[in-house]
């Protein structure tokens, strides 16, 4: 006989399939809401749908917002020659943090990784090649991960990027190999980004 109620099962499944949490924490976490107020899982409740509701990937860079396309990409103070590419959107948030890039953003959430079944089809590689042959843009800061998949990406979307006038930068060593541009520290980052290269 299961002791467990069906819901109760239910939350810690679905905990337990979110990257970085594993039954233990799933479970921790799910105890904690039966044991807290109310209203902390309402509230948790209530921003998840909430994200559900409200949350989409920008139609330029593919990054989150609320509208497309997004903040950022619709502003008049942004250097529109310059697009650095990150995996994720939280690699966005870093960069914003340092205050030193100015330009445009493509997320292609992800990269290439034959191992994790995941191919240049699977990315937004052919957005951004779209992105760079309707012309303006002068250089591409390939920000992926100092890690075998981030760079092997960068090789791959430099090989694609084949416009003339187009430079192909990468961030400068700093960030440490198989590290993450989201755990990076602010001065880090902003020594990557001025130390870039062209490959």
């Amino acid at each position: 006989m299961d002791t467990i109620p069906p819901p109760v099962l239910r939350l810690i499944e679905a905990f337990s399939r979110l990257p970085g949490i594993g039954p233990k924490s799933a479970s921790r976490l799910t105890y904690y809401l039966i044991r807290s107020q109310s209203d902390e899982a309402i509230e948790l409740s209530d921003a998840l749908k909430e994200l559900r509701d409200r949350i989409q990937f920008c139609s330029v860079c593919f990054n989150i917002t609320e509208i497309s396309p997004c903040p950022i990409c619709q502003s008049d103070e942004r250097d529109r020659s310059v697009i650095c590419v990150v995996e994720e959107p939280l690699d966005v948030m870093a960069i914003e943090r340092t205050r030193e890039y100015r330009g445009l953003y493509h997320v292609l959430h992800g990269v290439i990784s034959p191992m994790d079944g995941v191919g240049p089809d699977d990315l937004r590689v052919r957005e951004l090649i779209e992105r760079v042959a309707t012309g303006g843009v002068k250089e591409i800061i390939l920000a992926t991960n100092p890690s075998l998949e981030g760079e092997n990406t960068a090789m791959y979307v430099q090989r694609k990027i084949n416009t003339p006038g187009v430079k192909v930068t990468r961030l400068a060593r700093g960030l440490p190999m198989g590290g993450d541009l989201e755990y990076a520290d602010e001065v880090t980052l902003t020594r990557a980004l001025e130390g870039r290269r062209e490959m």
